[in-house]
């Protein structure tokens, strides 16, 4: 598929019915009838039934709008960077997400998966997450899957997009920053006649970089439409398009394991390659009926294209010689995934005897194909010296590029979830559920010649409780599970999915009168079936590690006039038995810290409402801090240092229709680095970074 090629076809076509759904519905009488001030469509969200926070006996950050837009985030990175309990992992070179939930990630080969609007969206190559078209991100902590079924070990991430209301409103944001960093952002919704609303959604970014010679540019376009089909239903469509140019950079090295002796800003790849490009098209339709006030069903179907597409140049993984003069390897990828997924879901309550019951029960069915080809050139003299880097001495039209992967894996899965939540009494409520797996697998390896095949089915559980103290203080307990199918299992090698326990005790309270919300909690994970290899290098799944921590949120208004966002984590997560990493063919020891995963983590922000000349003026600061964790797995001697980040900002409303911005991101420039694979592979973070933006609503 090139989604390039086809985007204005089907983008064409896809306006052209909405336009068409609009015609019909005005032509049943509603044209020039008066249209209902509704501001937000009310709708629902697979999974999750109808729960106030303190019902809920699990963690949860949400992290809304305004706190986005406070904290100056424009991606999926740095809006999980507010969130403790989560960890950078190895991006692949800018071009995918990928993170750690509580110490846990998935599988390393692949991006992070997350959901938009509980529907899985992460799995493919689409590039970097983009927050154009998000209006919060939730971030689900511990095992999910007992209602979402396979997902990553240590919780979940669910973006909730931006959707049509029954109000205009408009609004254009221009910036400009550092590195000549440019953005445009467009957001656009209104009713189109009583019953039907529209809104687009859209963004375009040109950027350089600190990093020597790396240029970006990406376009973003996300339409929706909404219809009402009377007073108890309602169907609405999202598109989402994302079209990205990334160079492949796996950032700097570490000469004999200390960072620093070369510039942040060196780059060892080969510009004259290229950028790799990124491609997305999705398509989302979720139909809601409420058949009365205690019962609700929803419908969706989601289908996701992706594609990553390019030539790079990798440092490899020698060390360089006295002279600074460093071996790399050149890559060419072509991978594309197809995701698609149906689901039906019956929501509701109802009483038996004393007992007040809110079930969920749903059904769905999924099917994810995942198509590599990589070709591969080690033969050729592709060196570059780190301290005096000279460009274009490996032209991609001199490369010996030798087959490396040539696969197709397809992974389909059904499931039958149900979930009841019982009010024992008033104060008392706990919660059972599970879920039921059945999945196969299929690797077609075209290399080799070879098809093989994998299934199998499981029951995920879940148990809860939690008792509300007083109306500000609820303390609840859970037990879940969770499980991943491993990338590659078959019928020869027999891998098990990857299966993750969790226990979790917390108190969830509220300070100020309600405005000051937070959360304490323990957890205990435990995580079995991680893929290794055996003694004679087979691949098996033996793997085990663990991870235990508390966390702690607070967020909300400490006055009226002052917000406060407070994120920290505590984890300690490490291997539990001796095994051969799959990865990185290294032998890992009982007790090695898990890659990437810091034992403490702090995000802290607080926004300062005010008047200047009678107009609003908000003052915002924030700081991250993140501890030294483990550089490369296996290796105790290499960790990424600690490291302080401070960012401040003042937005002010000059008119209704007109509201400016500066912010200053690492604001006392701390040289500092975010994630690794090895010390070959480490990924700098961003210095000093100033930022002036401009909105215009109408």
């Amino acid at each position: 598929m090139n989604i390039k090629s086809c985007a204005p076809c089907l983008l064409g076509a896809a306006l052209a019915l909405l336009w068409s759904d609009v015609a019909s519905a005005q032509s049943d009488g509603s044209e020039g009838s008066e249209i209902d001030q509704i501001t937000v469509i009310g709708t629902r969200q697979a999974y999750q039934g109808d729960f106030e926070p303190f019902e809920i006996p699990q963690a949860e950050l949400k992290i809304d709008a305004q706190t986005l837009r406070d904290a100056g985030s424009v991606d999926l990175v740095q809006a999980l960077d507010l969130s403790a309990s989560v960890a950078r992992q190895n991006n692949f070179g800018g071009l995918w997400n990928s993170f750690a939930i509580r110490g846990f990630v998935g599988d390393e080969n692949l991006p992070s998966n997350f959901l938009v609007n509980g529907f899985n969206a992460g799995r493919g190559f689409g590039g970097a997450r983009d927050l154009s078209g998000v209006e919060s991100v939730e971030v689900l902590k511990g095992p999910r899957a007992a209602l979402y079924g396979r997902g990553e070990p240590g919780g979940t991430v669910n973006l909730v997009t931006k959707r049509p209301t029954f109000e205009t409103a408009g609004e254009l944001s221009v910036s400009a920053g550092s590195f000549s960093t440019y953005r445009a952002d467009f957001d656009y919704t209104t009713p189109l006649s009583d019953t039907v609303a529209i809104r687009i959604v859209g963004a375009y970014e040109d950027a350089e970089s600190f990093r020597d010679t790396i240029e970006t540019e990406k376009l973003l376009f996300s339409p929706s439409i909404a219809w009402r089909i009377g007073d108890t239903s309602q169907l609405i469509y999202e598109m989402e398009y994302s079209d990205q140019e990334t160079p492949f950079d796996r950032g700097v090295i570490a000469i004999d394991d200390e960072l620093g002796l070369i510039p942040e800003s060196r780059f060892l790849g080969e510009p004259s390659y290229g950028p790799i490009e990124t491609g997305v098209l999705g398509h989302q339709i979720e139909y809601q009926h409420d058949f009365n006030e205690d019962w609700s069903a929803l419908v969706g179907v989601n289908y996701r294209e992706t594609e990553l597409d390019g030539l790079a140049s990798e440092n490899g993984f020698g060390a360089p010689d006295a002279a600074g003069n460093f071996g790399r390897f050149s890559r060419s990828r072509d991978y594309d995934a197809t995701y698609q997924v149906f689901r039906a879901e019956l929501s509701g309550s109802f009483e038996t005897g004393n007992l007040q019951h809110r079930i969920i029960i749903g059904l769905d069915a999924d099917e994810f194909e995942n198509d590599q080809v990589a070709f591969r050139d080690r033969t050729t003299d592709q060196s570059i010296n780190i301290f005096n880097p000279v460009y274009g001495n490996s032209p991609a039209s001199g490369l010996v590029l030798a087959p490396q992967l040539d696969r197709v894996e397809t992974q389909e899965s059904v499931g039958f979830y149900i979930q009841d939540q019982i009010s024992l009494t008033d104060k008392l409520d706990i919660r059972v559920g599970a879920r039921f797996d059945d999945y196969e697998q299929s690797l077609n390896n075209r290399l080799s010649s070879s098809t093989s095949e994998y299934s199998e089915s499981r029951v995920s559980p879940q148990f809860g409780v939690v008792y509300q103290a007083t109306d500000t203080v609820s303390i609840y307990a859970v037990y879940g599970e969770n499980f991943r199918p491993l990338s590659g299992a078959t019928d020869q090698n027999g891998l098990d999915p990857n299966i993750s326990e969790s226990t979790e005790v917390g108190v969830k309270f509220a300070l100020n009168d309600g405005a000051l919300v937070g959360t304490f909690a323990f957890f205990d994970l435990e995580q079995s079936n991680i893929a290794t290899f055996d003694a004679d290098f087979n691949p098996t799944a033996v793997g085990e590690a663990g991870s235990q921590g508390i966390e702690i949120d607070l967020v909300g208004n400490v006055t009226d006039e002052t917000s406060l966002w407070l994120s920290y984590a505590y984890v300690d997560a490490e291997t539990k038995n001796d095994y051969t990493d799959f990865i990185s063919f290294a032998f890992i020891p009982a007790g090695s810290d898990l890659l990437n995963v810091p034992e403490h983590q702090l995000s802290v922000q607080v926004a300062q409402e005010m008047e200047l000349a009678g107009r609003p003026l908000t003052l915002i600061g924030g700081i991250t801090y993140v501890d030294d964790r483990s550089g490369e797995f296996g290796d105790p001697t290499f960790r990424l240092p600690d490291y302080t980040t401070a960012r401040i900002a003042a937005s002010y409303e000059v008119s209704e229709s007109l509201g400016l911005r500066a912010e200053v991101n690492n604001l006392f420039d701390e040289e500092y680095y975010t994630n690794s694979f090895a010390n070959v592979w480490v990924q700098p973070g961003i210095p000093q970074f100033f930022r002036v933006s401009a909105d215009f609503r109408f």
